[in-house]
């Protein structure tokens, strides 16, 4: 089986064109290719599939076998993975994922992908819909995790998080916190968490937990997750572009008056390989 692996700011997934592939358990595989030690290595599995309601299909898988509904990095290198290898050769791509589909958007400059702007659809604070055990809308509002309790804003993009606004960062103990509120009771489903730190208005350093997967250098629906969490608690404004500075690199948001989002970064091939 062919594959390539791809980074968008350093979060890595193996990419499998199931055009020509098939793939009979993406679960135990996404677990065996993601080990960096005994695997490829990978954040996880990433399937691109025929859609009968987009020009694409994206499943995704994390490195511990459990199925995500969406990837912001991920639907950028595939949006570049799609122009460039020629399964869809336009500049405005549609991608069926789980949590809907989603417009990319190509920059391309003398035959490449420069950078892919995702259309990442609405974000929701509504407990239902994240989801979360609550009455109200989780916004600044207190989480106990360890014995501790921290301030945090829940927010879906297609998918669980939990923003918490602090200070650097780098000084936390992301592993220990990070689990503790990932696994926490208030989401039933599991959550992302997101630490993060604002130098002004529209920049924002940020660490992210990921469910599934542990800590990870960039999360694409996570950095989606903080700037709008920091719209909603005043932090940042609508409607103009915030710099997001992740581990591997930075991402523009933009949180649209109407609840929508928009994510603009960069994405990379790795190397290509086949699995025997």
């Amino acid at each position: 089986m062919r594959f390539t692996k791809m980074q968008g700011i350093g979060n890595d997934y193996v990419y499998v064109n199931c055009f020509e592939e098939n793939i009979a358990n993406p679960e135990e595989l996404s677990v065996r290719i993601s080990d960096r030690h005994f695997g490829i290595g990978a954040d996880g599995l990433v399937m691109i599939l025929p859609s009968d309601t987009a020009d694409l299909q994206m499943r995704i898988f994390n490195a511990d076998g459990s199925e995500a509904k969406m990837c912001g990095n991920a639907s950028r290198c595939i949006g570049k993975y799609a122009y460039e290898r020629g399964l869809v050769k336009k500049d405005v791509i549609t991608l069926e994922t789980n949590s809907g589909i989603k417009t990319l958007r190509l920059d391309i400059r003398e035959g490449k992908v420069s950078a892919v702007s995702v259309d990442m659809g609405s974000v929701s604070f509504e407990p239902s819909q994240i989801p979360a055990r609550a009455d109200a809308p989780l916004v600044s509002s207190p989480l106990e995790a360890n014995g501790t309790v921290y301030t945090v804003t829940a927010v879906s993009v297609g998918n669980p998080h939990c923003v918490i606004f602090g200070d650097d960062p780098d000084k936390i103990n992301i592993e220990s916190i990070g689990r503790a509120i990932e696994f926490s009771p208030v989401f039933p489903e599991r959550v992302n968490v997101e630490f993060a730190y604002i130098i002004d208005s529209t920049h924002i350093v940020m660490r992210v937990w990921e469910r599934g997967s542990g800590e990870t250098l960039a999360c694409g629906t996570g950095a989606c997750a903080v700037a709008a969490a920091a719209v909603k608690n005043g932090f940042a404004p609508a409607d103009t572009p915030i710099e997001l500075s992740l581990k591997g690199g930075k991402l523009s948001i933009t949180v649209h008056h109407d609840g929508t989002v928009t994510k603009t970064g960069g994405a990379e091939f790795v190397f290509e390989g086949e699995i025997v």
